[in-house]
């Protein structure tokens, strides 16, 4: 997928660029959107410009390829394998070029965000991601090890909708953790943050009872975060 630049290329640096591993929660699962480039699927990806930031290059290559922007951004690792780009050779063809990328993640509400796209691109199950361009599958696999280790001081409250139950923000910490817990005890232990703001309304179209809505008050939740959410 081709995409226009806001500043002109010849001031990028050509050898160094960001790419994004954009995660979203839906349905009980998480899911990465993909690009497809060609024939092929990637991430979204793009240059850094000489003049801007390394974290405001990631937010723009989001805008520009996707049209999403204002979400979490975390940067997560440096990729610098000599085999990044197998069929990008240097000058004399012998070896290939050494490309640095730096990886981030983001956190987006899914039922919120509709990419503006003019190509093709899909939100694919963390269990379903087909073979990347590059090195991108490995860069999701590093994004959830990043995601699962700083897990007590990040927002993930942004991957669910405005209104959301208990169970889908306990089902969000199981599915990201790989592990369950026990409802009772993680619902109280929700509760005692004191961030959590219950709403007189229910979510309907459920098999069993109706539970009730929460939102999140952000206040709260930034100041609960400083200090780390246990689970």
């Amino acid at each position: 997928m081709k995409t226009k630049s806001t500043q002109p290329s010849d001031s990028a640096l050509r050898e160094v660029s960001v790419d994004c591993v954009m995660i979203g929660f839906h349905a009980d699962e998480l899911k990465v959107l993909i690009l497809k480039w060609n024939d092929n699927w990637s991430l979204p990806k793009g240059q850094i410009f000489r003049s801007e930031k390394i974290s405001d290059a990631a937010s723009r290559v989001l805008k520009e390829t996707t049209g999403i922007h204002d979400v979490y951004l975390q940067q997560f690792h440096a990729f610098g394998a000599t085999n990044r780009y197998p069929n990008n050779k240097s000058k004399d063809n012998t070896e290939p070029e050494s490309i640095i990328s730096i990886g981030f993640y983001a956190l987006v509400d899914f039922e919120k965000v509709t990419p503006n796209l003019t190509g093709a691109y899909q939100w694919c199950k963390i269990s379903e991601i087909p073979d990347l361009l590059f090195d991108h599958n490995d860069m999701i696999e590093l994004a959830l090890v990043a995601l699962r280790k700083d897990l007590r001081y990040l927002p993930i409250a942004k991957l669910l909708p405005q209104k959301f139950t208990l169970r889908e923000m306990q089902k969000l910490y199981e599915t990201i953790l790989n592990r369950t817990f026990d409802r009772r005890n993680f619902h109280k232990l929700l509760m005692s943050y004191d961030f959590l703001v219950k709403l007189p309304e229910k979510k309907i179209g459920t098999a069993n009872k109706s539970p009730h809505l929460y939102q999140i008050d952000l206040e709260k939740y930034e100041t609960a975060l400083q200090d780390g959410i246990s689970y």
